[in-house]
Formats: C-alpha cells, structure tokens, sequence
C-alpha cells in the first residue's frame, strides 16, 4: 500500500484512483509533481496545450488562471480530512510575461489556515524557470453534502 492509498479524502480519493479526476484538471494536463499536507506545500505540472492559444500565439490568460487555481487549491485540499473541501472564494492573478505551449510548473503554498477561511499563494513557471503568472487566493473550508 503505498502513502497515496493509505490517505483519505478528496485529493487522495482522486491520486489513489478511487475517484476521477475532476476534468478540468484531466483538460489542463495536471500532474502531481510533488506535496507536503504538513507545510501546506504542492508542486504540480501541467501541460499547456496549443488548443490554449491566443490569436498571438500564447497561452490565453483564462487558461492560466485556471492552472493557478488548480495550484493553490490542491496545496489546501490535500492538508484537509476526508468529507471536507475548500472552493475558491476569491482568485487574483497578475500575469508576467507570455507563456508558450508545453510544460508549466505550478508552486503553491497555504499562507494561513483559519478554522474556515484560507488565504493561498502560488506561482506558475516555464521549463526554465521564468515565472509567467503569480496569484493569491481566499478559499473556505466546508463539509462535502
């Protein structure tokens, strides 16, 4: 049994295989790259894909905000007990320069845990380090129906 197995809740549900994967994450091409539940931590990589394009040739802004929250977000969800999730209240990306198709790294953190709210905060970058997009985010812990 590995640790993945061993977890319960949501996030671990979906890395064990005992849930799908939500498809937007599938759609992004989400990969859990490395997490620590302890220090609220979490890396994970996505693959832009050319469908995410602008008419300038990069990838459309929407599409990185999305992989933003689709950081920040797991870094909570994966430090929470099973029945518990934590949607995004609020979300706010400052874009820094242009991203191309391919692989994009996405570093998020948990700031501060309140008993409900959170505040998030992450980066997205390129093979090579530049960072393209930064946001920081309020999400609300609450107990699954």
């Amino acid at each position: 049994m590995t640790e993945h197995d061993e977890r319960q809740g949501l996030f671990w549900d979906v890395l064990a295989g005992r849930v799908a994967p939500p498809p937007a994450a599938e759609t992004l091409g989400w990969q859990l790259v490395a997490v620590d539940p302890a220090r609220g931590t979490i890396e994970v990589a996505f693959e832009a894909s050319e469908r995410f394009v602008n008419p300038a040739g990069v990838i459309q802004g929407g599409f990185l905000a999305a992989m933003l929250d689709d950081t920040l977000g797991p870094a909570l969800v994966a430090t929470l007990p099973e029945g518990q999730f934590a949607p995004t209240l609020d979300l706010h990306v400052q874009f820094l320069r242009p991203a191309r198709p391919g692989r994009l790294t996405g570093h998020g953190r948990v700031v501060h845990r309140g008993r409900e709210v959170c505040f998030l905060s992450g980066e997205l970058s390129t093979p090579d380090g530049k960072t393209v997009a930064v946001a920081t985010a309020t999400a609300r812990i609450q107990t699954l129906p």
